[in-house]
C-alpha cells in the first residue's frame, strides 16, 4: 500500500463515506453536481504506475466488514469486485472466471483472463453508459446534437417505421429509451410517449456516432475516452451469432478499466485536471430523469432517485449490464464500485445489488 500524505488523511476525515457530512455533499437540484472540494481531493491513477490503496480506517469504515463484503461477493458468482474511495482502492479481489460452474450465458460473454488472472468480459449493457459519455463528447465537438433527427446522421430507412414516423425520432429519444420502436425497430408509439428498454434502438446511437465522426466505434472510443483516462484492457468485439439480434457489438473490459470510467464521472467528466467530458449540461442531463415515465433513467444511466436501492445514497447512479455487471458511483460518499461476473447466486441481480449496498453502508463506523 502507498502511504497517504497528511492532506489525504484530512480529506478522509472530512469526506469519508462514513462521515455524517457525506450525505449532504454533491446533491444539487439536478442530482448530478459534485462538491468542488471532493473533486479536488480525488486521486487519479497513472496507467503505468501501481494504483494507490487506502486503509479502511482512513476511509472511516470497518475493515472486517469490508473484507466480509468482498468474500460474500465471491460466493455470489462475482469474478471481480473493486471499491474505490476518493479514487484509491479501498477493496479489490478477483476470482479468475469464477468460483462456481459458469452459466452458458457467462461462457459466451467471458473474453479472457489478463496477465494477472483477472477477468475481461463483455460487460453487456454497461456499454450503454460508455456510449452516453461518447455522445456527450460528440456534442461538445459539435458533431451532433441530442435534438437532431436520427435521419440527419443515418440514411432514411434505418428503422422499419414509415419515413414520416422515422423522421420524428431524435437522438434524445434513443438515449432515453423513448423512441417508440419495438425491438425489431417497427413503429409502436410516437417518440417520447412510451418508455421501453430497447437495446436495438440504443445501438442506433452508436451508428450515429460513427457516421458523425467518420471514425470506427473503437477508434472514437479509444481517442475520446480510453486513452485520456488510461483504459488499456477494453475494446469493442463482435458478438457470437446467437446474441447479435439486438446489438452486434460487445464492449470487453476489466474491473479496473471500468473503475476509471466511474472515477471520471465522479470527477464531473474531468481526469487529473483535464476535461474529457466537457459538456457539463449534457452530463447533468444524462444523470437526471430523462422523461417522466421512468424517472430513474437518464441518458443510458440508471439513477437511484426515485429510490431503487434503499440502502444506497440517493445520488447513486450506475451503469447496469446483464449478469449483474455494474459500475456504481456515489459522489456524496466518494465511492465507485465495480462488479463483474455471472448471474448472482441466491437472489439474482436485484437481490445482490440491495445486499451489496446494505453491507457497504453497514461498514460505517
Amino acid at each position: 500500500m502507498h502511504a497517504l500524505p497528511p492532506s489525504t488523511v484530512f480529506l478522509a476525515t472530512v469526506f469519508g463515506f462514513c462521515s455524517s457530512f457525506g450525505n449532504a455533499v454533491g446533491q444539487g437540484a439536478d442530482g448530478a453536481a459534485v462538491d468542488e472540494d471532493t473533486v479536488a481531493g480525488l486521486y487519479f491513477p497513472e496507467p503505468q504506475e501501481p494504483w494507490e490503496t487506502v486503509d479502511a480506517q482512513y476511509a472511516g469504515c470497518d475493515k472486517t466488514k469490508i473484507e466480509a463484503l468482498v468474500e460474500w461477493a465471491g460466493t455470489r458468482g462475482s469474478t471481480s469486485i473493486l471499491i474505490l474511495w476518493q479514487g484509491r482502492i479501498l477493496a479489490e479481489k478477483h476470482w479468475g472466471d469464477g468460483q462456481t460452474a459458469p452459466t452458458r450465458r457467462y461462457q459466451r460473454m467471458f473474453v479472457k483472463l489478463n496477465e494477472h488472472q483477472q477477468a475481461i468480459e463483455d460487460v453487456a449493457s454497461v456499454q450503454k453508459s460508455i456510449v452516453s459519455i461518447l455522445v456527450g463528447i460528440a456534442v461538445h465537438k459539435k458533431l451532433l446534437r441530442i435534438e437532431d433527427p436520427v435521419s440527419k446522421h443515418l440514411a432514411v430507412g434505418w428503422s422499419k417505421a414509415t419515413s414520416s414516423q422515422e423522421s420524428k425520432i431524435r437522438v434524445k429519444h434513443l438515449l432515453s429509451m423513448t423512441s417508440g420502436l419495438t425491438d425489431d425497430l417497427h413503429f409502436q408509439a410516437s417518440p417520447g410517449k412510451r418508455w421501453v428498454y430497447n437495446t436495438a434502438a440504443y445501438a442506433v446511437v452508436r451508428d450515429c456516432l460513427v457516421a458523425a465522426s467518420g471514425l470506427s466505434v473503437h477508434e472514437l472510443t479509444q481517442q475520446w475516452l480510453m486513452d485520456p483516462i488510461g483504459m488499456k484492457e477494453s475494446r469493442w468485439i463482435p458478438r457470437a451469432k446467437s446474441i447479435t439480434a439486438l446489438n452486434a457489438f460487445g464492449f470487453a473490459s476489466s474491473a479496473r478499466d471500468l473503475a476509471r470510467v466511474g472515477l471520471l464521472m465522479q470527477a464531473e467528466g474531468t481526469w487529473a485536471g483535464k476535461k474529457v467530458l466537457h459538456n457539463d449540461a449534457f452530463r447533468r442531463a444524462s444523470l437526471s430523469a430523462s422523461q417522466k415515465m421512468r424517472p430513474n433513467y437518464g441518458y443510458l444511466w440508471w439513477l437511484n432517485k426515485p429510490v431503487r436501492l434503499p440502502a444506497a445514497p440517493p445520488d447513486t447512479y450506475s451503469a447496469n449490464g446483464a449478469l449483474g455487471r455494474r459500475i456504481f458511483v456515489s459522489p456524496s460518499q466518494g465511492l465507485v464500485v465495480v462488479r463483474l461476473g455471472d448471474e448472482p447466486k441466491h437472489g439474482g441481480t436485484a437481490g445482490f445489488d440491495r445486499e451489496l449496498w446494505q453491507r457497504l453502508m453497514a461498514a460505517k463506523l
